[in-house]
């Protein structure tokens, strides 16, 4: 029996990869010479360095010094894949949200600057493919911080440098990109995205993401009306409009300083890591019998660019069941249902605090797949059976 092992991490628990290892764990109790192929996977936000990296077998560069959200010298990584062509760098590994105490929130003031640093390190090792995954930023700056550290320079209208911070986009004037790095010119950057959010407006990356970075109601609009201004200078300047393009709202509006700059491709996150780790291929060359995935929360929102919903899409072309696995369930899955999942299952077995969930994460996966696997195995003959 062939089994592809798919979750995403189940967050605040286990990576991605050590999801794998407990489902593996528990599948070899009933069925020990099952063909396992753990693929790690991914959306675009934290984590998805790690599953590229575990996936194609490539390597992580780490020790890189940079600076984090608020210009404090910090210790960051990302990663290499493994034919060694493309840096898979995380927004989150120099300008997230981790590094700072709840007191340091300030979206008006945090800078993208220590991941442009990560770039130009990866410059520096000979890359010119890039992944940049959006995920879990303390950020607002429409990724100029990021930019800053790869030579542009941004102008009020005495022709003064900004300082960093998205608040600081209210006063933009021009962009001098005299000083980019020319190697930027043979470069190509693809965004793994995980959400739909325009630059501005109601639902754009200040008002629906700026709250959790540490923006007041006042600091919101005011985020806003900064993002605006710097999406009309980039309309002004270079001919494209962000305002309400979906996804450039994405970390901060990040999305649409790669996009302004970088000639960078959106693409949804989960259908981005299919892609670098060949997931349909592997389905194609190994014939799986089932696939295993899961992550920390399941419900109706899954549908829209998650991982599940990803695998299920893909397996669904192949008519290969797929059971997931989530540390909690939500009313609604038709929609999951719908896209080729073919059960899920919670993995708690009784009452538990969050706390405990997180700590026993990997032993109650282990077990709970080693019933789904009896289950699966109930026909007799190793649960080889198709649709």
């Amino acid at each position: 029996m062939h089994i592809i092992l798919a979750p995403d991490s189940f967050k605040g628990s286990l990576s991605a990869t050590e999801v794998c290892q407990a489902m593996a764990r528990g599948i070899k109790k009933v069925v020990p010479e099952a063909k396992i192929i753990p693929v790690p996977m991914a959306d675009g936000g934290e984590g998805t360095t790690s599953s590229i990296v575990d996936a194609t077998h490539g390597t992580l560069v780490e020790g890189v010094s940079v600076h984090d959200p608020l210009g404090r010298p910090i210790a960051a990584s990302y990663g290499i894949t493994g034919d060694g062509q493309t840096a898979v760098i995380e927004l989150a590994a120099a300008s997230g949200l981790s590094f700072l105490k709840p007191a340091e929130l300030d979206p008006s003031q945090t800078t993208t600057y220590g991941t442009g640093e990560l770039i130009r390190h990866a410059l520096d090792q000979g890359l010119r493919t890039f992944i940049i995954c959006l995920g879990g930023s303390a950020t607002n700056d429409a990724g100029t911080g990021l930019l800053k550290a790869l030579g542009y320079r941004f102008l009020d209208d005495s022709g003064r440098e900004l300082p960093d911070g998205g608040l600081a986009l209210q006063h933009l004037h021009m962009v001098d990109d005299t000083d980019a790095d020319p190697r930027l010119r043979d470069c190509s950057f693809q965004i793994a995205c995980d959400v739909a959010n325009p630059l501005v407006g109601e639902t754009g990356a200040s008002a629906v993401f700026g709250p959790q970075k540490g923006a007041t109601p006042q600091m919101v609009s005011e985020l806003d009306k900064a993002l605006h201004r710097f999406a009309d200078v980039v309309k002004q300047k270079r001919g494209i409009r962000l305002h309400h393009l979906a996804g450039a709202g994405a970390a901060g509006g990040t999305a649409a300083g790669l996009l302004a700059f970088l000639n960078a491709q959106l693409l949804s996150g989960i259908q981005l890591v299919k892609k670098t780790v060949a997931f349909d291929a592997l389905l194609q060359n190994h014939k799986p019998h089932l696939i295993l995935t899961g992550e920390g929360k399941l419900d109706a929102q899954t549908c829209y660019g998650k991982v599940i919903a990803g695998i299920c899409q893909s397996a669904k072309s192949y008519h290969i069941p797929v059971i997931a696995l989530a540390g909690a369930i939500g009313d609604d899955l038709e929609p999951l249902y719908k896209e080729g999942l073919t059960a899920a299952f919670a993995i708690a077995n009784g009452p538990l605090t969050l706390e405990d969930s997180f700590a026993k994460a990997a032993l109650l996966i282990e077990k709970q797949t080693e019933q789904i696997m009896r289950i699966f195995t109930l026909n007799g003959e190793r649960g080889i059976h198709r649709a």
